[in-house]
């Protein structure tokens, strides 16, 4: 029998069959593959330190209020018996590798969210291997197949609903334990709003802090009260764009497509520090450190950076970011200090900074020759210096592939190493080490 909705989703949409699947507390499902004496036991990927932060919790750490992004002092202290680990990120992009492996053996349509989620449209596969349900079935099998790990699988006419869908389908935690998952949850055409209008209003994609709090002062509180709501109001009070972006997925229409192989829309590098950095020449080092990480990256995935940005975090939490654009890409630390260091140089550092981050954005292939549309000298002077350097990042990038990324490093980095017992999310503190 065909399945035709009877709710306002546009026809395009309702054509296809589109999965979001999610692995289940990723990083510390991984964790748990390496040492499975540790499950059933409060797990925390994340920072140990007094400035670290939660980048994953199991579902027994859950139990206690425990989420991701959270402090890890909070964390401490909503659960003093968790066991936290450091993590291990390259570990966690080979497994990444292999779940996407997965998800193009079942489709070439799939749009990577992050390491591990991504939207898959099977509409094309379905004659193949059955309806949605069961592709998603599927998609389980294999990846536990391959990976011995979870994942949860949402199927729905649309990205917006099969997002959503896979919430549905997550395991979830109470205090007195953890609810089983099904695994996969199917939003049924014909009954999109039925799954949909009951839902908290900030389940909507665009609905932050601020939009929510104006949202809750119209007395929208469920995505069914912004649906009846007038239009023309909602318009008013939030703008033009995102009142009627709201309005739309509040009647569950999203024509949005799976967009495969997206390309990165940023390559960054932060560090946040155990102790709060004044001074101009540490900060300095640090910055050489992590430009040499970002272009690393940036020529790794063959592409050059046209705008480089500095972020500083104060021991207030006070945010800084300063940002630079150049005619033509570059690819190396030594272009993305130049760009860069006019950029500390201007910050006030005395109030005491607790971390720092590059990041390189507007990313395109690289382009050795020179542009007659340069136009500052600075940019003359950081493309000529990339340039310069290319023969040697070539040599530098052969030596690390074969011998590690620490094999060869910035001479003003020397002394300033990552702390070997830091969280990606965060240091250690002293005593703790």
């Amino acid at each position: 029998m065909a399945r035709v909705s009877i709710v306002s989703i546009h026809q395009t949409a309702s054509l296809r069959t589109i999965l979001h699947v999610d692995m289940d507390m990723f990083y510390v499902a991984v964790e748990l593959r390496r040492n499975p004496q540790l499950r059933g036991r409060p797990v925390v990927v994340g920072g140990n330190g007094s400035r670290g932060v939660v980048a994953a919790a199991s579902y027994e750490a859950r139990r206690f209020g425990v989420f991701s992004a959270m402090s890890s002092a909070q964390a401490k202290r909503l659960c003093p018996q968790a066991v936290f680990l450091p993590g291990d990120h390259d570990h966690y992009c080979d497994v990444s590798a292999d779940v996407f492996e997965v998800f193009h053996s079942i489709t070439p349509l799939v749009e990577g969210l992050s390491l591990d989620e991504a939207f898959l449209d099977v509409s094309g596969a379905m004659r193949l291997f059955g309806d949605g349900v069961t592709i998603a079935h599927e998609v389980r099998r294999r990846i536990v197949q391959s990976t011995q790990l979870a994942c949860s699988v949402g199927v729905a006419p649309n990205k917006f609903l099969a997002k959503l869908a896979s919430i549905a389908a997550k395991p979830f935690a109470t205090r007195e334990g953890v609810l089983p998952s099904p695994g996969v949850f199917e939003v049924l055409p014909n009954h999109e709003l039925e799954f949909l209008h009951p839902l908290a209003v900030k389940s909507l994609w665009g609905v932050g802090p601020v939009t929510l709090e104006k949202l809750v002062g119209l007395g929208i509180t469920t995505v069914g009260d912004l649906a009846e709501f007038d239009l023309s109001v909602l318009v008013a009070v939030l703008g033009n764009s995102l009142g009627h972006h709201l309005h739309e997925l509040a009647q569950g229409n999203d024509t949005s497509v799976v967009e495969p192989d997206r390309d990165a829309k940023s390559i960054g590098h932060e560090e946040t520090f155990s102790s709060d950095i004044t001074d101009y020449q540490l900060a300095h080092d640090h910055l050489v450190r992590m430009s040499d990480a970002v272009a690393s990256r940036c020529r790794h995935n063959d592409v050059g950076a046209r705008t480089l940005s500095l972020k500083i975090k104060y021991a207030d939490f006070r945010l800084v970011t300063r940002s630079v654009s150049v005619a033509l890409p570059v690819t190396t630390a030594q272009a993305i200090v130049r760009l860069l260091e006019p950029l500390l140089r201007g910050i006030d550092l005395s109030a005491g900074v607790r971390l720092i981050g590059v990041s390189a954005r507007n990313l395109i292939e690289p382009d050795q020759q020179m542009s007659l549309f340069d136009t500052g000298m600075g940019d003359r002077l950081a493309r000529n210096l990339d340039a310069s350097w290319t023969s040697t990042t070539v040599a530098i990038d052969e030596i690390r592939d074969r011998f590690g990324e620490s094999a060869i490093k910035p001479a003003s980095a020397l002394g300033h190493e990552r702390d070997p017992s830091a969280s990606k999310w965060g240091p250690g503190d002293p005593e703790s080490k």
